[in-house]
């Protein structure tokens, strides 16, 4: 099998695994996670895809976006992670300008990022229809 036919999820080390599922499960309300053998969790989300979370003692920020989910409602979504206590990420380089609530407007996209407690940054995008 090719690469390109199979399916793929990310997988974000974390340092603190009860942190991580505070954030994860508390704030951005993923559920239905289960407990691997690596002493991670592997939550399902949408179509078929899944979150893998998992402890690592080499677990640091990348600085670049380690996973997305794309949403129908990006203001929605956003106001309603906002009211569980994830902070969005603000931005005011170049063309990249998000507004007071932390949504950029791309063009044929607007996404908005958050950062797990590890500092692993997390997007969610809305395409234009």
């Amino acid at each position: 099998m090719k690469l390109s036919d199979a399916k793929i999820g990310p997988a974000i080390a974390v340092s603190d695994m009860s942190k991580a599922k505070e954030f994860y499960e508390g704030k951005l309300g993923l559920s239905g996670g289960e407990e691997q053998t690596d002493g991670g969790v592997t939550y399902p989300c949408g179509e078929g895809s899944s979150l893998h979370v998992f402890p690592s003692p080499n677990a640091s920020a990348s600085g670049a976006t380690v996973a997305g989910w794309d949403v129908d409602d990006l203001d929605a979504t956003v106001d309603e992670l906002t009211s569980n206590g994830v902070n969005f990420e603000q931005y005011d380089q170049g063309e990249m300008k998000t507004n007071e609530k932390g949504i950029a407007d791309l063009g044929d996209a607007k996404a908005a990022w958050c950062k797990d407690p590890d500092g692993n940054l997390l997007g969610i995008l809305e395409y234009a229809s």
